[in-house]
């Protein structure tokens, strides 16, 4: 089987990142909506409107987001979007909360914990999505990049209280109360994220899958108190195959000399991160098996 392409650059500035989505090879059709983390109010990692407004502005596309399932200054709607528009995302795009106006559900085809995944209303909206993510650690994930950004990102407030409870609770309320494996949860976001890619296949939408591996905390973007970085730039990864974009991330962050390096490393073990990577291979959304291309 043909390896996934993955494109690679160690530059992160406005034009590498234009450059890397050309290097993709695709005419994205339609509404076109960018899915990135707005950012917790107080957070400092979160993609800067300098650095990805331009290839926004390009695609003449929309920022989309979800509520938040915990208590924060994200957990609805009004409040979100003071915050989005606090970290600039309003000074060059419009907005969309996706789940503003509801959410719907979608199946989820084939797993162990979730039998759907809830996703914002909005989503439907959009022919074709960038999932444009931000490479970092994560207090419960481990790790987020490309995968956490479809599940737990694309999710509606109830639907990341599904996916965190792996399946027990639509209540963000209660959710949280919920006893689960850690590998559940691993598993949980790889099953929802598998659950957007089939919608989106199956209603013949697009989507291309871009990685910025920049301000690498231990903490995600989504932690008010977000640590600082721990190591250097990365740089920048983009594909048309999630699980291999993600996985190029994870093996520049252990291939890494940075002397740093380790805290990110052992962030991502503690919570058993590396574990999405073959769990998704295995529901067929893509490969870890991969051909880094230096543009």
């Amino acid at each position: 089987m043909e390896k996934s392409k993955v494109y690679f650059t160690k530059e992160i500035t406005p034009e590498s990142l234009i450059k890397i989505y050309e290097a993709l090879n695709v005419d994205l059709k339609g509404k076109i909506g960018v899915k990135v983390s707005t950012g917790e109010d107080g957070s400092k990692g979160y993609l800067k409107a300098d650095l990805i407004g331009p290839l926004v502005k390009k695609l003449n596309g929309t920022i989309i987001e979800c509520n938040t399932a915990y208590p924060g200054q994200r957990n609805n709607a009004e409040d979100h979007m003071k915050v989005a528009e606090k970290h600039g995302f309003t000074s060059f795009a419009d907005v969309d909360i996706m789940d503003k106006d509801g959410e719907f559900k979608i199946p989820v085809n084939k797993g162990k914990h979730l039998k759907y995944d809830i996703i914002g209303e909005n989503f439907k909206n959009y022919d074709s999505i960038v999932n444009l993510a931000h490479g970092k650690g994560h207090a419960m994930g481990g790790f987020g990049a490309n995968l956490k950004n479809q599940s737990i990102g694309i999710a509606s407030r109830n639907g990341k209280a599904y996916i965190h409870s792996c399946g027990q609770d639509e209540n963000p309320d209660t959710a949280w109360g919920r006893p689960y494996e850690q590998i559940e949860f691993i598993q949980s976001m790889a099953e929802a994220a598998t659950a957007v890619a089939d919608y989106l296949k199956e209603n013949n939408k697009q989507i291309v899958y871009i990685t910025v591996m920049n301000a690498l905390s231990v903490d995600c973007d989504c932690d008010a108190h977000q640590g600082d970085p721990v190591m250097e730039d990365l740089g920048i990864v983009a594909s048309l195959d999630p699980v291999a974009n993600d996985q190029a991330f994870i093996d520049m962050v252990w291939n890494s000399t940075d002397e740093g390096a380790h805290l990110l490393r052992e962030r991502i073990d503690r919570q058993e991160g590396r574990e999405i990577l073959p769990y998704a291979e295995s529901l067929g959304l893509g490969s870890r098996d991969y051909e880094l291309i230096e543009i």
